[in-house]
């Protein structure tokens, strides 16, 4: 899925994770959609990633994301799975199912199909939860194949979390 590269670059992030985390005693957990996991892959390449990385949900249907971390129904029919009601939703859910001290959620459309005029293959949907700050959330609108939009989603996830790690230090 990634070159060297783009692992090499997912590994530095994810170990400065790691560091802050294992500094502070804290945890942390994901759930992805259009992602399949690859937060969770790029945490867990650190080794002693088991002292700081709960766990993990895929979660591709809304169902999924409604029966593993609780993300509310009526949020898919207002909003759409694809939106910043539904990252919030499940950034702040799990941490809550899981118990963790941060969180990363990640929804969107890499494509090729399943885009639309407002959602376009490429908008993905953040959520981040911390000690700190219960969620914040952004949209973001990447171009490329699926794999280029993956990794940059999972790039813009880490980034924006080792960011929030460190403000709250």
């Amino acid at each position: 899925m990634f070159n060297n590269s783009d692992h090499d670059s997912l590994f530095q992030l994810s170990s400065r994770i790691g560091d802050r985390l294992t500094a502070k005693g804290q945890t942390i957990t994901t759930v992805e959609s259009c992602t399949g996991g690859g937060v969770a892959y790029a945490l867990t390449m650190v080794p002693g990633s088991s002292k700081w990385f709960h766990r993990s949900f895929v979660t591709y249907t809304n169902q999924a994301k409604t029966e593993l971390v609780g993300v509310p129904e009526e949020l898919f029919i207002t909003h759409g799975a694809v939106s910043l009601e539904v990252a919030a939703a499940m950034s702040r859910e799990v941490r809550k199912v899981v118990a963790a001290d941060y969180s990363i959620a990640i929804t969107g459309i890499a494509g090729p199909g399943g885009g639309t005029k407002n959602k376009p293959v490429g908008t993905v949907c953040f959520g981040w939860s911390t000690p700190v700050l219960e969620v914040s959330v952004e949209r973001m609108q990447f171009s490329g194949n699926r794999n280029s939009i993956r990794f940059q989603s999972i790039y813009h996830a880490l980034s924006l979390m080792l960011k929030l790690i460190k403000n709250e230090t």
